[in-house]
């Protein structure tokens, strides 16, 4: 069974960056091989991560309905696409979802699809989930099992709530949940203060804050990948300590 992280967010709050300084972390701590999982149908993890990414597995949904060679099975055709999709990296592999179904039946699509990727992660012992802001697709497509939910906003009431929504959504889909923790990133604030009601959701010590840094910012304007911030990056010291409190039970 793979230790399975999942992250979720508002959008723009830096929650692929985070995404991707933490695998950056788990490699680095001898935490491999990763399969790392773009579940965002806005895929960028793969620039954040600096890898080529080929195809996605939203792209062989639509393949399937209309391009799959006489004589191939469409279980053949499929597991063929994934494999394409498959972009592969020291420490880590990477598989992108795509963008969500267009019109028309994507049934048969899904169902393999949710076969071929249960059989992926058992060849993985650990498994980073890029979600978008809801979880029903990581429920939908992947499994039902998360052992750390990782949920990042930005120092914004309205980003906080969003996590708290997002908090409130998965416990009452039909998942089990592990440790749950909340990255406060872009912070410009020194003693940042929660909401009580924030806290109670995460708990006093599973949460703590990520500096606003420079860097990223450069990083993201000269289409650099984050993934290779340098040592002296704020940004990614901090992450690297809250990654320590978050996984310090994972050896």
């Amino acid at each position: 069974m793979s230790y399975t992280i999942a992250l979720g967010g508002k959008g723009g709050t830096g929650k692929t960056t985070i995404a991707g300084l933490l695998i950056r972390y788990m490699i680095e701590k001898g935490k491999t091989p990763i399969l790392a999982v773009d579940a965002d149908s806005n895929s960028n993890l793969h620039e954040v991560l600096g890898v080529p990414l080929e195809t996605t597995l939203g792209e062989a949904r639509e393949m399937m309905k209309k391009d799959v060679p006489t004589g191939m099975t469409k279980d053949m055709f499929m597991e063929i696409q994934m494999e394409r999709a498959l972009a592969e990296s020291d420490g880590f592999d990477l598989i992108a979802m795509g963008r969500p179904e267009g019109p028309g039946c994507y049934c048969a699509a899904n169902n393999i699809l949710t076969e071929l990727i249960q059989r992926l992660m058992k060849n993985y012992p650990y498994l980073v989930v890029d979600n978008e802001a809801g979880m029903e697709h990581f429920s939908r497509l992947t499994q039902k099992d998360i052992d750390l939910l990782l949920l990042v906003s930005d120092p914004s009431r309205r980003g906080l709530t969003a996590a708290k929504r997002i908090l409130e959504l998965v416990d009452s889909l039909p998942i089990r949940v592990g440790e749950k923790f909340l990255v406060v990133n872009q912070c410009q604030i020194d003693n940042l203060k929660l909401p009580d009601e924030i806290v109670k959701g995460f708990g006093e010590q599973n949460w703590g804050i990520v500096p606003a840094d420079p860097k990223v910012a450069e990083f993201d304007m000269q289409g650099k990948p984050t993934f290779s911030l340098p040592e002296d990056s704020v940004a990614l010291k901090s992450s690297y300590s809250l990654f320590d409190r978050m996984l310090r039970e994972t050896d």
